[in-house]
């Protein structure tokens, strides 16, 4: 037993559900309890049992560092350990993210937290951070600031409006799901920059399927294609919060670029 944080269980659990859009039949339906003990639980009027929460909660797709604040609020202890990343509890997955990075030069990745704070990077990220002001670069460096920001990359990215709505629906739908104030936050700041007005037209290319990335690189412009790799079933705070962003050339002319480029360091190297 621990002590309770000031809102009840069952309000966090409504919450929670509602931000999903489920109704307490559709929850009911989908944890396997009745919709008349799932109102008992959410109005107060049953203790749900730490079972109970958990399985509501992965129904509800919560983060583990909401579902520990659930399991305390219900009086039960966390569920769920938060190791710190360079802690020798992570090194394996530490070395796997490593062979990830190195794997994918010369093509740019970055391994960043829940809040898109930079956490490690390989060298072909330098591509981006050429040119940025330097406290944007400073630690923590977050990266999503630094993209959207009139002295970070804003300036070379092409098509700067559309990437902008794409990173800022992505953000306001991760605090929305996440309940994060600090991704409220950070949408909220990134919001009030300036979004440029230079989209520039798609045709029957990968712009048609996807949103590039359309970035100026000295007299060239690169096309990026972007993924984002999760670690599966996470059981720890820390590693649920862990993205490996990889961007991919959309085109012959990025794909001989990056590798120049590569060719180049290497010499110098």
């Amino acid at each position: 037993m621990t002590t309770r944080p000031g809102r009840p269980v069952g309000e966090l659990l409504r919450d929670q559900r509602r931000r999903r859009g489920m109704t307490q039949l559709d929850l009911s339906i989908e944890a396997g309890v009745s919709a008349r003990h799932l109102s008992f639980v959410e109005t107060g009027r049953s203790r749900p049992s730490p079972d109970l929460i958990l399985r509501l909660a992965e129904q509800l797709d919560t983060p583990l560092a909401e579902r520990n604040t659930m399991l305390l609020a219900g009086g039960y202890a966390p569920a769920y350990p938060s190791h710190e990343l360079d802690g020798p509890e992570l090194a394996p997955l530490r070395a796997a993210v490593r062979q990830i990075l190195d794997g994918h030069s010369p093509y740019p990745a970055v391994l960043v937290d829940q809040h898109w704070q930079l956490v490690e990077a390989n060298p072909a990220v330098a591509l981006f951070t050429a040119g940025a002001a330097q406290h944007l670069l400073a630690p923590p460096v977050n990266v999503l600031r630094l993209s959207l920001h009139p002295d970070g990359m804003a300036p070379r990215i092409l098509n700067l409006a559309e990437w902008r709505a794409h990173l800022l629906n992505r953000l306001r739908r991760q605090a929305v799901t996440t309940n994060d104030p600090t991704l409220s936050a950070l949408h909220e700041e990134l919001h009030g920059y300036p979004c440029g007005d230079d989209v520039l037209p798609t045709s029957d290319d990968v712009s048609a399927v996807v949103v590039p990335l359309r970035y100026r690189h000295g007299d060239q412009e690169l096309s990026f294609l972007s993924t984002t790799t999760l670690f599966g079933t996470p059981l720890d705070v820390t590693v649920a919060g862990l993205a490996v962003e990889a961007f991919f050339p959309a085109d012959p002319v990025t794909t001989a670029a990056l590798h120049a480029l590569d060719a180049g360091s290497a010499e110098v190297g």
